[in-house]
């Protein structure tokens, strides 16, 4: 048996991967008033999207911790650049310190 019972849905976890990839992105082009909150603060919300970004990457695709986590952060940095050419939303760096926090706890789990 192997020691990483959840592989074996890899193609799950893969499409769940992508699906939350593109989710989080129109969820971040949305006008901040009408972005859905999860009642914790918005470093928080950062934080626990890249958690989860980080656990279904590297459940569903062979890839490093140090590629997955460059890959999270490239992602994190390019939703905030998307962010300062909207004229809705702000981009913050702080935003992308969490993002990157939140897929690095993913490998304390």
């Amino acid at each position: 048996m192997s020691r990483y019972p959840l592989y074996r849905y890899k193609k799950f976890f893969g499409v769940a991967f992508l699906f939350c990839i593109v989710a989080i992105y129109l969820l971040a082009m949305l006008p901040q008033e009408k972005a859905p909150q999860l009642g914790w603060s918005d470093k928080g919300n950062h934080v626990f999207a890249f958690v989860v970004l980080g656990l279904l990457l590297r459940l569903g695709f062979r890839i490093s911790y140090w590629r997955a986590l460059a890959l999270l952060i490239a992602y994190g940095a390019f939703v905030e650049l998307s962010q300062y050419f909207t004229p809705t939303r702000s981009a913050e760096l702080a935003d992308v310190a969490a993002d990157t926090i939140g897929a690095h706890i993913r490998k304390v789990l």
